[in-house]
C-alpha cells in the first residue's frame, strides 16, 4: 500500500494566501484530485472544507498546478473563476515560475545542465508494461529543463546528489523522465529507477523490505520548493523547504515517512 502505514500524509498547510490565489504545501502520498468516486480523500477535498464560505458566496476551487501522489510541495489554487483563468494562462505562457528539489543517484559531472529531450508516452513508440510511463523521443513534445547540482553525498549504498530543477515545459513526469534519460534517476522512483519491475510488484504487493531494499524510498524524492508568479503588478512567490524524509536521507539517515 501506498503510503506505509506509519505515514501522516492527509494534512497540508497554507504557505501564502491573496482574495483570489492560495499557495498550500501538499505532503507526499496526498492524492491532488479525486480520481475514483468513494476513493481516498484528497488535497481538493481539504480545499473545498477550508474554503467552504467563498463556495457559498459564489467562489469555487480550481487547482492551477497539479502534482504526483508522491510528489510533495507546492500547489497554487485559484478562489474564483476569474482567477482561475488568469493564472491558466499564466502557467500556459510559462510566466508562473517552478522549482524543484530531486534527491538522485549518482554525482552529474557539471555542476549545471539542461536537458531538452523531447516527451512522450512510451507505449506510443514501443512495447511497456507500464501504461503511464513517458520517455525522450524524438516524435515527442519539446520539453526542457534547467538543473543545478546543490550538493553531492555519499551513503552506503552509493553516491547521490541534491538537485534543483526548473522545468521551462510542463509535461507529464518530466523531470524525473529527464534525470533518468541523464543518467540520475530520482532516489525511491518505482516507474523511472532501477527497472519495471519495481513499479509492477509494487502494484501487486504494496511497499515490501525487497523494494525499500532496491528503492531506498517510499516515495520518488521530488519536491515542488519554490514557485512565483506576478500577479496584477504584485510578484507573489511561496517557499517550501526540503520535507523531513528527504533531509534524513540527504543527510544520510535513515528516513522515517513523516
Amino acid at each position: 500500500m501506498w503510503p506505509p502505514t506509519d505515514c501522516e500524509c492527509d494534512n497540508f498547510h497554507i504557505l501564502g494566501e491573496t482574495s483570489e490565489l492560495l499557495a498550500v504545501d501538499k505532503p507526499a502520498g496526498l492524492l491532488v484530485h479525486p480520481s475514483k468516486p468513494n476513493g481516498p480523500r484528497t488535497l481538493w477535498d481539504g480545499l473545498r472544507e477550508l474554503l467552504a464560505y467563498e463556495i457559498v458566496n459564489g467562489g469555487q476551487v480550481s487547482l492551477i498546478n497539479r502534482l504526483d501522489r508522491e510528489t510533495s510541495g507546492i500547489v497554487l489554487v485559484a478562489k474564483s473563476g476569474a482567477a482561475a483563468r488568469s493564472a491558466a494562462i499564466a502557467m500556459q505562457e510559462g510566466r508562473i515560475r517552478k522549482t524543484y528539489l530531486a534527491l538522485v543517484w549518482g554525482w552529474p559531472p557539471r555542476d549545471a545542465f539542461d536537458s531538452d529531450g523531447p516527451i512522450l508516452r512510451l507505449g506510443e513508440v514501443a512495447p511497456s508494461p507500464i501504461h503511464l510511463k513517458r520517455t525522450v523521443h524524438p516524435s515527442g513534445a519539446p520539453a526542457n529543463t534547467s538543473f543545478r547540482v546543490l550538493s553531492r553525498f555519499e551513503r552506503v549504498e552509493g553516491r547521490f546528489s541534491l538537485i534543483e530543477a526548473s522545468p521551462l515545459t510542463g509535461r507529464t513526469h518530466q523531470i524525473r523522465v529527464h534525470l533518468s534519460h541523464e543518467g540520475f534517476p530520482v532516489v525511491g522512483d518505482k516507474i523511472y529507477g532501477p527497472s519495471d519491475e519495481c513499479y509492477l510488484e509494487f502494484i501487486e504487493t504494496g511497499w515490501t523490505p525487497h523494494l525499500n531494499d532496491r528503492l531506498l524510498l517510499p516515495r520518488h524524492a521530488l519536491h515542488s520548493t519554490g514557485m512565483s508568479l506576478d500577479w496584477q503588478g504584485v510578484c507573489l512567490s511561496w517557499l517550501s523547504p526540503l520535507p523531513p524524509d528527504l533531509l534524513a536521507f540527504a543527510n544520510r539517515l535513515h528516513a522515517p515517512c513523516h
